[in-house]
């Protein structure tokens, strides 16, 4: 992941300079915080550049939960055909990517596919929404994107206490395996357990002032990425985009500003599986 904070950076500047040439204004979901991570997990799965913007344009369809049940299983079915055709071309002809290294072992293409389906999708939504909602949470505390913004050691910390404060993966299920005793209750072996991450995340019992955002927090150990063994695999991937891109936006845009009514920002549903923002209207001052 070290080695890939170089080339996140380089996809960064490419397009905050797309953004500052088309001007002040932009939808910084469709702009800046979708193409940043699908182009990221495209490079890391070996897709083909000039297979990209098709890949995306699938991937965002069946992820985003936005479009009608047959849209949707037909941009699945399109993906998992691609999928597998791509595992079979690297198969065929393995280049320098992560699909191609997994072909070298014991998994079969099926495995491969499922496997490359879970890296593309650990790998994107999550990401995206978390560079969306984390900017619009930054534009909506001015006091800490002035404080990111005047302390640039300050972006690693900034992106654990995001993490902590959105928690965009909301919640998980568990079976017990066991009888266990938790918080004074007896969960008996084979209840099934919801496990509510962004409740954990702002347990005034573990962060004081919980449901504040306080770029300055020094008490870390959030479950944004759960815990354990079921800990999230692109955990480090997500902190390296994270950490490169959000300084690097609000750097870069100094007067950068919400362009509608925080109250009119469109969220996704509640009951979405990844939490985020549809759109994200920004503006700012035309930089001389």
């Amino acid at each position: 992941m070290r080695l890939l904070t170089e080339r996140v950076e380089q996809i960064t500047a490419e397009h905050l300079d797309a953004m500052e040439a088309a001007g002040p204004a932009a939808d910084l979901v469709t702009e800046f915080a979708k193409p940043i991570p699908a182009i990221v997990i495209c490079e890391l799965l070996g897709v083909p550049y000039a297979d990209r913007g098709r890949f995306q344009e699938h991937i965002d369809k069946f992820l985003g939960g936005e479009v009608g049940d047959e849209e949707l299983i037909a941009s699945y079915t399109a993906v998992q055909q691609y999928l597998a055709e791509l595992v079979a071309a690297k198969r065929a002809h393995p280049t320098d990517d992560v699909l191609s290294d997994l072909t070298d072992g014991d998994l079969t293409d099926e495995e491969l596919k499922g496997m490359a389906l879970i890296l593309l999708s650990a790998g994107f939504d999550t990401t995206a929404n978390m560079l969306a909602l984390g900017t619009f949470a930054l534009l909506r505390n001015p006091a800490q994107l002035a404080a990111l913004r005047a302390d640039p050691a300050l972006a690693d910390q900034a992106v654990e206490e995001l993490l902590r404060y959105l928690s965009v993966a909301k919640q998980f299920h568990r079976v017990a395996l066991e009888d266990v005793e938790l918080g004074g209750h007896t969960i008996t072996a084979g209840t099934t357990l919801v496990l509510s991450l962004n409740t954990a995340n702002r347990d005034p019992d573990r962060f004081p002032d919980p449901h504040t955002l306080d770029l300055g927090r020094k008490d870390g150990g959030h479950l944004a990425f759960s815990h354990g063994v079921h800990q999230c695999l692109g955990q480090q991937l997500a902190r390296v985009e994270l950490r490169v891109a959000l300084p690097a936006l609000v750097n870069r845009f100094p007067t950068l500003r919400l362009a509608v009514p925080a109250d009119e920002v469109a969220l996704r549903p509640e009951t979405a599986d990844i939490y985020g923002v549809k759109s994200l209207p920004v503006t700012w001052d035309a930089l001389a």
